[in-house]
């Protein structure tokens, strides 16, 4: 979920300064530029990312009405912004917001107040990061060969660094929706990267949010494990 929060019409982000030769006045310039021409729906998903992560860390129930908000207004952007890659992995994050919706309503066991978390098991832990491997390279080739299935678009940039934390954010929505303390760690490396990736393409805005959200993966991991460690005393 905070992999995604933020990938959002980037083509309203200036590039013009060389990566060897920036300064920081103009990566806060390019900050300003971006923050002044955002547009009411990507505000609105700015809004709806933010409140759902922190409804995340705090394990409330309505961290999926508002990521199931910030998809459908994600869909807007991605559309207009020709963002197609973008807007497929979109449909698998309502589906998996509406799961993760329904399971922590409606997954409780006996008289349990709430779906309790869990730590994956180790064989199903292995077969996932079998599968995420699969799934970057899979759609790495998709976003590779975009050129030949619509014609006029450009080849992707990064296809392998982009493939991969779309798909580490796929796994990472699904550890949520089963209230898996693991999806921390999916949601942490994906923030590193995409820090990392948007500093280099330039795209100081998401590079600096990014960075913010590697705290609060953390933060969430230790409020999770917290939870864990009181749940085993009762």
């Amino acid at each position: 979920m905070i992999s995604i929060l933020f990938k959002i019409n980037k083509r309203n982000i200036p590039q013009n300064y060389i990566f060897g030769d920036m300064q920081l006045n103009d990566i806060w310039q390019d900050i300003i530029s971006y923050a002044q021409g955002i547009s009411v729906w990507e505000l609105s998903g700015l809004i709806f990312g933010i409140l759902a992560v922190l409804f995340l860390i705090k394990e409330s129930v309505w961290t999926w009405p508002a990521g199931v908000a910030y998809v459908l207004v994600s869909f807007f952007v991605f559309w207009e912004a020709r963002l197609y890659g973008d807007f497929i992995l979109h449909i698998f994050f309502l589906v998996l917001n509406i799961y993760g919706w329904y399971y922590w309503t409606k997954g409780k066991k006996g008289d349990q107040p709430d779906v309790l978390i869990s730590h994956t098991s180790a064989k199903r832990g292995v077969f996932l990061i079998a599968i995420t491997f699969v799934g970057i390279f899979l759609f790495a080739q998709f976003l590779i060969n975009i050129p030949n299935y619509f014609e006029g678009m450009e080849p992707a940039a990064l296809p392998y660094w982009d493939s991969t934390t779309s798909i580490l954010s796929v796994t990472g929505m699904w550890l949520t929706a089963r209230k898996k303390i693991d999806n921390w760690y999916y949601w942490f490396a994906v923030d590193v990267l995409a820090t990392c990736i948007y500093f280099y393409k330039e795209l100081y805005f998401y590079s600096f949010l990014y960075f913010l959200y590697i705290g609060m993966a953390i933060a969430g991991y230790l409020a999770w494990k917290k939870t864990m460690m009181n749940q085993s005393y009762n």
